[in-house]
């Protein structure tokens, strides 16, 4: 399967983006970088620069028809920038519209409240957006690894980098057709 990894160009958290990048790849799955901009993304390690990372593809040049399947890895800045570009925005919609699945991790769900696709959806997330989730019309959990099936599509959430695993796991069977 070819999956999207979609991150900004500043602010990924760098284990939320390598590891799940790692078990995609491991898996057999073709692991594709999107971001907002060509070029590369600084990713961080809290809040010092880590690594950075080639950009394989540009939000406003692909669409989700390209991909089985989004990874949104967290880290706070990241899915702040996210949500404030509307062909980032859309590209996470239109996974949701055509019933593709989603993973993300610890504040990744902010751009999915900004997608409006949460509302009564149940998921999990870094706890300080449980209230924003709550107020898009999700039910937040704090639960390792959450996969609700209420909606268009499958999607897996988890809170942070110790969820890793969990994350990882959970993701690639669902990716496989073996939801839990």
């Amino acid at each position: 399967m070819r999956i999207a990894f979609l991150v900004a160009p500043e602010g990924v958290e760098q284990v939320e983006l390598t590891e799940p990048w790692k078990a995609a790849s491991d898996a057999g799955h073709e692991t594709v970088l999107v971001s907002t901009d060509s070029g590369e993304v600084q990713a961080f390690d809290h809040l010092d620069k880590a690594d950075t990372f080639p950009v394989d593809e540009v939000v406003g040049d692909t669409s989700a028809d390209s991909f089985g399947a989004l990874v949104l890895p967290g880290g706070v800045a990241n899915p702040d920038f996210l949500r404030m570009d509307d062909k980032a925005v859309a590209f996470v919609k239109g996974f949701f519209e055509r019933g593709r699945p989603v993973a993300a991790i610890c504040h990744a769900p902010w751009t999915l409240v900004e997608a409006d696709v949460v509302r009564g959806r149940e998921l999990t997330s870094w706890p300080s957006l449980r209230t924003d989730i709550r107020n898009a019309g999700g039910t937040w959990v704090d639960e390792q690894v959450k996969i609700c099936d209420h909606g268009p599509n499958l999607l897996i959430t988890s809170r942070k980098p110790d969820d890793l695993k969990a994350f990882c796991d959970a993701f690639l069977h669902v990716f496989a057709g073996e939801p839990g």
